[in-house]
């Protein structure tokens, strides 16, 4: 069996060319296909930062700064969160703050959405 490090490290070092030749290579004489074989060679290549990215389902929303109607951004962070004028009023005035943790990516852009169109800057972490 082949030394597995020294491979990948010699599939790192490919150039682009190197690459398209080795694809055609294992798509005619093994019979893989280019884009499963453009994953394989791409995979050690990554430094997975793309992929932790992509797969992250959970998000903080971030309160920014409230813009130039903070009023309007105050009822909004009541409204959303169920908070009381003052509290909402707090968290506004505390910005940049965190206000909800662990969220699903549909209900904070929807989040970030209505606060966005109150005036505020939001920020998904």
């Amino acid at each position: 069996m082949a030394d597995v490090k020294a491979l990948a490290e010699q599939l790192v070092e490919l150039t682009i060319k190197e690459v398209t030749e080795l694809v055609t290579i294992m798509k005619d004489e093994y019979g893989i296909e280019p884009a499963a074989a453009a994953v394989a060679v791409a995979g050690p290549a990554g430094d997975g930062g793309d992929a932790g990215a992509a797969a992250k389902t959970d998000f903080d929303i971030v309160l920014e700064s409230a813009g130039g109607s903070k009023l309007k951004v105050v009822k909004e962070v009541k409204n959303l969160l169920g908070l009381g004028l003052k509290e909402a009023k707090e968290l506004v005035d505390g910005a940049p703050a965190t206000i909800k943790e662990g969220v699903a990516k549909e209900e904070a852009e929807s989040i970030k959405a209505a606060l966005e169109e109150a005036g505020a800057t939001v920020e998904l972490k």
